[in-house]
């Protein structure tokens, strides 16, 4: 564990500050809503059913490119989006890119994109036509998130149209409709990590800290690790972005990679930032030093992880989520292992040390449930998660005990969205299926959106947005737009 210009006058405000929406003018957005990830609104009227070919209830729609994984997240009137640079907007971008793209939220007007060259090394670090994967967070009008080239990089919320606010002069295309860099930290230069396939972590910023993974992982034979003791989390200056630590504690225990996302609480006064290890343990750590505080191993002791995912041992592709003292966090594998049994787990989050024998409050394993990417939402006392495999299961919070199960005939990598009495999830056919939020499963809708949803749904001021591989879309209830086509 190293740290590198800490200053406690910083990191002090980390117990105190909470990311949550001020005012219109500095409204925030990350990937689960909320730091602790709970993938829950409290946003009301959204429509329980819409139709993307005639219009009904559609406010707007915009292609994007042919693979779309980042996003949306929606602030200050903005739409952001990660994906690649198959839908050209500039003639100046040619080839495979990573892209994120920002809109009007109400008009769908597009504003601006930044874009990313790929990796020179390839599929190893860079997969071919995956864009940007990393969810934005935003800030007022500043937009932070993981490039397909392992940079976190800052940019102003208003990009190149309102002048240069950077200190860089020599951005790729620099016209109005081009991403303006306040900053950017390149984690392959300055920390030697190896991402495996791709930089996918989607940032988590409190108060003037930003908190990513790094995707550090093993090389293209999945045999070795390149660079064991580069770090597979990390936290920046949210403002300059220099390092203020990181931890190191996978190292040569990561299994594929160090892919998810961290999550932040203050659990019986103590700060924890959680955050799920390439290595399969879930660990808790000081947010103002990056030291361990516990660590919870989501892999029984005979578990055995064998190259190709055919082993009994998984990683964590999903994000952890805190509510009421407990993490809630699935095991999994890159869905080209194929499906299989896991492990679902309600963790205290009270302990110290290794708390894997200790502090399991209960789980769902085996045949019960399988390997998941999903992230929980938990709402008015149920807890609903989906696995790989197309099930989505409402249990109770506190116990595990299951009220019904859901069975979409379609792989899902997106997570359960509860917004209005209603809980949205898409899957990898396109269908978006549209449920009774509670302890009685009802059917409300299934919608075919066209193309595959690996994303989850946001909601902001009433309107829905969805994100499909290729198409970005507004849901709001009365709204009428043309028949998609026309």
């Amino acid at each position: 564990m190293t740290r590198h210009g800490a200053t406690r006058l910083l990191l002090a405000a980390l117990v105190a500050a909470v990311a949550a929406p001020t005012a219109a003018q500095n409204e925030v957005a990350m990937f689960g809503n909320t730091p602790s990830r709970n993938m829950v609104s409290d946003e009301t009227g959204v429509p329980e059913s819409w139709d993307p070919r005639s219009g009904e209830n559609i406010l707007w729609t915009q292609p994007v490119g042919s693979q779309a994984y980042g996003g949306p997240v929606v602030a200050n009137g903005k739409v952001y989006v990660g994906t690649n640079n198959e839908g050209v907007r500039n003639p100046a971008y040619q080839g495979d890119m990573g892209v994120v793209m920002a809109f009007d939220a109400m008009t769908g007007e597009f504003i601006w994109q930044m874009v990313h060259e790929k990796l020179s090394a390839g599929r190893v670090n860079d997969w071919p036509l995956q864009g940007v994967c990393s969810t934005a967070f935003v800030d007022g009008d500043r937009v932070w998130y993981v490039s397909n080239q392992a940079h976190v990089i800052c940019l102003d919320a208003n990009g190149l149209a309102d002048g240069n606010d950077g200190p860089f002069t020599d951005e790729p295309g620099a016209d109005a409709t081009d991403g303006d860099i306040i900053w950017s930290y390149d984690m392959i230069g300055e920390l030697d990590v190896f991402p495996h396939n791709l930089a996918t972590g989607s940032p988590l910023v409190i108060g003037d800290v930003l908190f990513t993974v790094t995707s550090n992982g093993v090389d293209e034979g999945h045999v070795n690790i390149p660079s064991p003791f580069s770090p597979h989390v990390i936290a920046l200056d949210k403002n300059t972005g220099e390092l203020l630590w990181e931890n190191t504690d996978v190292g040569e225990g990561v299994l594929h990679g160090s892919w998810t996302n961290p999550a932040y609480g203050v659990i019986q006064g103590r700060a924890q930032l959680i955050v799920a290890g390439g290595d399969g343990i879930i660990y808790s750590l000081d947010p103002e030093t990056g030291e361990q505080l516990w660590q919870f191993d989501c892999n029984p002791p005979d578990s055995e992880w064998i190259l190709g995912g055919r082993g009994t041992r998984n990683n964590i592709l999903a994000t952890p989520v805190i509510w009421e003292d407990k993490v809630y966090v699935g095991v999994g594998q890159d869905p080209e292992h194929g499906e299989a049994p896991g492990h679902f787990y309600a963790i205290d989050a009270t302990g110290s040390g290794d708390v894997t024998d200790t502090h399991k409050v209960w789980s769902r394993d085996g045949e019960d449930f399988y390997r998941t990417m999903s992230t929980a939402a938990i709402a008015d006392g149920v807890l609903y998660i989906s696995s790989l495999s197309g099930f989505l299961h409402a249990l109770d919070p506190n116990t595990g005990e299951h009220h019904w199960t859901y069975d979409t005939f379609a792989a899902v990598w997106g997570s359960p969205f509860v917004a209005d009495g209603k809980v949205f999830l898409g899957d990898e056919d396109g269908d978006i299926a549209v449920l009774r939020a509670g302890t009685e499963m009802e059917l409300l809708a299934e919608v075919n959106m066209g193309a595959s949803v690996y994303s989850t749904p946001v909601v902001r001021d009433g309107v829905m947005y969805l994100l499909t591989r290729n198409r970005l879309w507004a849901v709001q209830a009365g709204a009428q737009s043309e028949p998609l086509g026309n």
